[in-house]
């Protein structure tokens, strides 16, 4: 229902951050060049599968023409800021982790 949506829609979505971002620190320590652009085109990507695909794909919002060009601007940017946080963390735990 729209209640359920509603209130599961902010955990499943931090949740599915949290398994993209550990994903992307995963796959950096096999395959470096995914950090290349510090995290801005993972940020992308992830936009573009999740909010501009696999979201209205699976019926949990409309289509993306039917919102204003300034909501996918700013939800891009969000993720850009996503992306570039997840990269920053990732280089944070793996310096620490290089000093132990």
């Amino acid at each position: 229902t729209q209640e359920q949506k509603k209130k599961a829609g902010p955990a499943v979505h931090y949740l599915f951050g949290a398994m993209m971002g550990g994903l992307y620190g995963a796959g950096a320590e096999h395959i470096p060049s995914i950090t290349l652009g510090e995290g801005v085109p993972f940020g992308t990507v992830v936009f573009l599968g999740a909010d501009e695909i696999a979201v209205p794909a699976l019926g949990l919002s409309g289509p993306p023409q039917d919102y204003p060009l300034s909501t996918h601007a700013y939800a891009w940017a969000s993720h850009i800021v996503y992306g570039v946080s997840t990269e920053v963390v990732r280089k944070y735990v793996r310096q620490r982790l290089q000093k132990i």
